[in-house]
């Protein structure tokens, strides 16, 4: 397939351009700064462009089967930049024509899992006082993905880990995993590749964790 990743810089973006081109795809990795991505590879083209002009962001997204996205805030101080971004991609994408999108949530956007033990619901209000802003940001984010007219996913991790790609999560489509409480970028990278051509999770959020 051919792929572009935005966020390509960042923990879950490098580690989708990685195994992309593990899998044998073509990735346009759509970037800031070039310097900043790490990974080489011959089906690899790189793209500077401001991402939050729509119209540059157009010849990266033209005749791709499908996008990916890590953008979102890597601290408080950037909450509002996940809604921004993406509301930026989506119109590149509607005005290409282009409708396959997976993006990056938190499971805090989302449900609890049925029957969650007490200190489920603890942590999940702690964390969510502690960095309300950025939850804020990415609750409006799945509302502007709602809105378009993209065939979409939003993926729903909780606490983020390094470390290397293992295969063995758990998903739940419209939920999240009970007692899930950490996945792995890498991880998570590898779900987002793996719902590409999966339906059912189209137009749904999906949690995603160990």
């Amino acid at each position: 397939m051919k792929l572009t990743v935005f966020g390509a810089t960042g923990g879950i973006g490098q580690e989708i351009v990685k195994q992309a081109l593990e899998a044998g795809h073509e990735v346009t990795a759509v970037v800031r700064d070039p310097a900043r991505l790490t990974v080489t590879g011959e089906r690899l083209e790189v793209a500077r462009a401001d991402l939050k002009d729509p119209e540059s962001l157009r010849p990266a997204v033209a005749g791709r089967d499908a996008v990916l996205s890590g953008l979102g805030a890597r601290r408080r101080a950037d909450a509002g930049i996940a809604t921004e971004l993406t509301r930026s991609v989506l119109k590149a994408l509607e005005a290409e024509g282009v409708r396959r999108l997976v993006v990056v949530s938190a499971a805090p956007v989302g449900p609890l899992p049925e029957n969650p033990p007490l200190s489920d619901r603890i942590a999940r209000k702690i964390v969510g006082a502690v960095l309300k802003d950025i939850y804020v940001d990415l609750t409006a984010m799945e509302a502007e993905l709602a809105r378009s007219a993209t065939d979409w996913t939003s993926v729903r991790p909780p606490r983020l880990q390094d470390k290397p790609v293992t295969g063995s999560y758990r998903t739940v489509v419209g939920g999240f995993p009970r007692a899930g409480h950490f996945a792995g970028r890498a991880d998570v990278a590898h779900a987002m590749l793996a719902m590409v051509d999966n339906p059912a999770t189209v137009k749904q959020g999906v949690g995603v964790a160990y």
